[in-house]
């Protein structure tokens, strides 16, 4: 058993050390990206948005969206039915803005995720003065820059698409600690930092950017057909087309988040399955790297106590299994340490929450185990009301309303 601790011990403390260099890496990037300029392409572009329910601060959300400093772009709303309780407020903002704003009625799904369907008839309507389409959430606000830094990178014609993340920001919920919602922030923040400077990007529902013509050329709409994950997808189309998805860090979504740990479960669960079944690949390395992490504590934690019980030195063990979390803290500090610089006005509300990001990023590796194991025991998840089973890429059913 200490052979075995010996052998994963070294295979984490490298692997750590791989992380914090990334981290390093991810933070420089960052800062390199906020001193560049954005640019001068400015295509006409449609911003589509799909809807569902009347979520807290959808109204501010919306608003945040027709106020964009981008001259030249056109809003696209999207529901399902036209009883959706988002409709009265998608009308409420039509009233109160002179942005072109145009309200799409998509009808139930059928053999896709709603969202999905709802994408799908929104691009369908849109004519061919548009050049580029943005796909972005109701549940985020974004600030007045946001469009013009994610469309500006499509002006190299070697960027397939754009993309960007949210930030997760935790709230108290009732009174309550809270811990619930850091936990997910901080499993949120070690899926943003995957994203970078390299080839191995993916398309992020919430904020993506991609030339009409590129759409069209890698099917799209294709792809999406019988499809749930509109974004996972979508890369998959962009990866079998060889084009480059480009991170655009300085469009980072802040969030704030409040959550309880029965929600946190079922979102964390549902992300995942949802990889399982769209990037096969990228949950295989993820499911390995966080599997021999759990692995290393539960056999550090074994060999400690049987040196403890059988009254043999057991310090220097526990020095070694002490510094593999602590490489994923000083991750996490160096994450902490790039998103002030990237999100300077949220700096008051992120300070009460700061050590979190440090703190915590040791312990969601086993959140993230728990993920992987869900993911091996169903295919079906509930998203938004709606449960679907995964049965493929491109086939799906939709069990329950």
């Amino acid at each position: 058993m200490l052979v075995l601790f010996y052998i994963l011990a070294i295979q984490q403390l490298l692997q750590g050390l791989y992380s914090v260099v990334q981290g390093l890496g991810w933070l420089r990037f960052v800062r390199r990206r906020l001193a560049t300029h954005a640019g001068f392409y400015s295509p006409r572009v449609a911003v589509i948005c799909p809807c569902k329910g009347a979520d807290p601060g959808l109204e501010s959300n919306l608003m945040a969206l027709t106020h964009f400093d981008y001259p030249n772009y056109e809003l696209v709303f999207v529901v399902a039915k036209s009883t959706d309780s988002s409709v009265k407020i998608i009308e409420r903002v039509k009233s109160l803005s002179q942005r072109n704003i145009h309200l799409v009625i998509a009808g139930p799904p059928e053999d896709s995720g709603e969202k999905v369907s709802n994408l799908r008839k929104a691009v369908e309507g849109l004519t061919e003065a548009y050049d580029v389409f943005v796909f972005t959430d109701s549940d985020i606000a974004p600030s007045r820059g946001w469009l013009t830094k994610l469309v500006t990178p499509l002006g190299n014609p070697r960027v397939g698409a754009t993309t960007t993340y949210r930030w997760l920001i935790p709230v108290r919920r009732n009174g309550k600690s809270g811990l619930a919602s850091a936990v997910g922030s901080v499993w949120n923040a070690s899926v943003a930092t995957m994203l970078g400077e390299h080839s191995r990007n993916f398309c992020w529902g919430g904020g993506t950017a991609i030339r009409r013509q590129v759409f069209q050329e890698i099917g799209g709409l294709a792809y999406w057909q019988g499809a749930v994950s509109d974004d996972l997808t979508l890369t998959n189309a962009l990866n079998h087309d060889g084009r480059l998805i480009e991170f655009v860090p300085e469009c980072l979504a802040p969030t704030p988040y409040a959550t309880t740990w029965g929600e946190l479960l079922e979102f964390t669960n549902r992300q995942i399955i949802l990889t399982r079944v769209y990037s096969s690949t990228m949950w295989t390395i993820a499911a390995v790297t966080n599997a021999t992490y759990v692995l290393t504590a539960l056999v550090a934690f074994i060999v400690i106590l049987k040196q403890m019980l059988a009254g043999e030195v057991w310090g220097e063990t526990l020095m070694l299994a002490f510094a593999i979390p602590l490489f994923a803290a000083i991750k996490g500090a160096l994450r902490t340490v790039a998103i002030a610089d990237l999100l300077p006005e949220w700096k008051p509300q992120m300070r009460q929450w700061a050590w979190t990001w440090t703190v915590l990023a040791p312990v969601i590796p086993f959140l993230f185990f728990v993920n992987f194991c869900a993911s091996l025991a169903t295919n079906q998840i509930r998203w938004r009301g709606i449960r679907y089973r995964l049965i493929s890429i491109n086939q799906t059913q939709v069990i329950s309303r």
